[in-house]
């Protein structure tokens, strides 16, 4: 579903619920991150989240790692601890269960990577596979990294290059190259942990957090910046991309999310007029992509650095500004 239909559907339910008659409720439909917070006690917090869609890979395990780790994004964005999660699934009744087996394996393993646990689920027959996971995470509820926060000034650093819906939208119309694919299942499939431990270990240096998915560049920049009430410059041609998306750009490899996130978000974007492979970057909607972080200019160099001696990838692709709020520039 696109960004604008969303809201729309979601905004009767804020009504329903007032935030005053739910004190316990951090993060909520009124205030919307990446996973719905609710206070237990003075230190103890609990954040859920659902992730579920049809395949993006052949590889029925791979899908299932892919699935699994895009779910457990949200709580990393966060920086909470993973508890547990529950399997959600549609699935064809004239498909071998054998198919189903290997999803639910690869999500399995995935969740153990990140040191948590599949306690249950529910299944359902769909016309088509479809994969996700319910995932419950435990914090400090003073210690959460929120989506707004971004200061003046900040630095804004990316954990994962773009370009997973070009890679994939190729490898569905089987015009991908082998290694292409390759790298973008290994992306993909790569939890966001070490990067969340990386981002919790710098502090306060650390303003915001985010994941980028569906939504694409634009649009999870755009949230940050607007709950921040602050405007975004990156630079274009510093955005990291996977291998082959210049080629899929150029031969018109385009996810139906990419349009939509672009009729949707791109009121929000100022500066030059995004044609083309820029267009496409800014646009796409990713899955399991990395991590958007607004973080203390004084403290970047010191971040990337630990990034690079644990080889993470990070990268530095713009910058916070006064502006009105959630406005994007690109450069």
């Amino acid at each position: 579903m696109g960004p604008e239909a969303l809201a729309q559907v979601l905004r009767p339910l804020s009504d329903m619920f007032p935030p005053e008659d739910h004190p316990a409720v951090i993060r909520g439909l009124d205030n919307p991150d990446d996973a719905a917070v609710y206070r237990l006690d003075d230190d103890r917090a609990i954040l859920l989240t659902a992730d579920f869609f049809p395949p993006v890979v052949d590889d029925p395990y791979w899908f299932g790692a892919i699935a699994a780790a895009n779910a457990l994004s949200d709580l990393y964005a966060m920086g909470a601890r993973p508890l547990f999660a529950i399997n959600l699934v549609g699935f064809p009744d004239n498909l071998d269960n054998e198919i189903l087996a290997e999803i639910l394996r690869g999500g399995a393993e995935k969740i153990r990577e990140a040191g948590s646990v599949v306690a249950g689920g529910h299944t359902t027959i769909d016309k088509e596979p479809k994969y996700g996971l319910a995932v419950a995470g435990l914090i400090d509820p003073h210690r959460v990294l929120w989506k707004g926060g971004a200061r003046k000034g900040d630095l804004l650093l990316l954990t994962k290059p773009l370009g997973t819906g070009l890679v994939t939208t190729a490898h569905k119309r089987e015009e991908v190259e082998e290694e292409d694919l390759f790298a973008a299942v290994e992306s993909m499939a790569r939890l966001n942990r070490k990067a969340a431990e990386l981002f919790n270990a710098a502090g306060e240096a650390v303003h915001a957090l985010t994941d980028i998915t569906g939504f694409g560049l634009a649009g999870h920049a755009h949230e940050m910046a607007e709950q921040s009430g602050l405007g975004f410059a990156m630079e274009v041609r510093g955005l990291p991309i996977l291998p082959g998306v210049k080629r899929y750009s150029r031969d018109m490899m385009v996810p139906g999310g990419l349009n939509r996130n672009a009729d949707y978000y791109g009121s929000f974007v100022d500066g030059i007029k995004l044609e083309g492979l820029a267009r496409h970057i800014v646009y796409d909607p990713q899955t399991s992509g990395g991590l958007l972080a607004a973080v203390d200019p004084n403290e970047a160099e010191a971040i990337l650095a630990r990034f690079r001696e644990e080889e993470e990838p990070c990268w530095v692709i713009g910058s916070a500004q006064e502006g009105e709020s959630g406005r994007l520039a690109f450069r």
